[in-house]
């Protein structure tokens, strides 16, 4: 994030209004309309990087259920990435696959592909994330406040977050349940005393 990159807000606004191809079923087998790893040599081509084709073949997917909101994922960053902006910067080939795939299957974990559309909060998420993933931060913002933002917003890092409450609270409540069994017992041994 060490470069500055293009207006959040014209990135927030294009996924905004990601048109109906790039939200269409990937195809999976025999079922869906969206040939993610042809959409995703497209995208290479448009920014002037190249992949071999065991490098696309990953984006083809092959069990529906696995693979359904990562493949609808990146065609939606492929949308986001093929941005006027991300085609006058010369991006490596290797790090933009590591976007498409990588974060895709961290960001399928815990958000529907869908919400990266038509939830403001996401749409800024997947914005953030996909500049931070290809070393650039948004225009007009400090690395300090791009990383606190990108922090704030991401999904993976906030159920991170509340894995680790839940636990401490689990370990909150036995250590309360030990500390009324010991003082029950030293009641109970109190009693056979007196």
């Amino acid at each position: 994030m060490q470069q500055e990159g293009p207006i959040l807000e014209s990135l927030t606004r294009r996924l905004a209004e990601t048109p109906e191809e790039f939200l269409a079923e990937p195809r999976i087998g025999q079922t869906g309309r969206a040939h993610v790893a042809a959409v995703v040599g497209d995208l290479l081509q448009l920014l002037n990087a190249s992949a071999q084709a065991d490098e696309l073949a990953r984006f083809a997917g092959s069990d529906a259920r696995r693979d359904r909101n990562r493949l609808g994922i990146t065609l939606l960053l492929c949308w986001l990435l093929s941005d006027d902006w991300f085609r006058q910067t010369k991006l490596e080939a290797r790090n933009i696959l590591e976007l498409l795939d990588g974060e895709s299957n961290e960001l399928a974990v815990q958000v529907a592909a869908r919400k990266f559309v038509t939830d403001p909060d996401r749409r800024e998420e997947l914005a953030r994330v996909a500049l931070a993933r290809l070393g650039f931060r948004p225009a007009g913002e400090t690395l300090a406040q791009a990383q606190d933002r990108l922090t704030t917003l991401n999904s993976s890092e906030r159920a991170r977050v509340m894995k680790a409450a839940r636990a401490a609270e689990e370990r909150a409540r036995q250590i309360r349940e030990a500390l009324v069994r010991k003082a029950a017992e030293e009641s109970a041994d109190k009693f056979t005393r007196e």
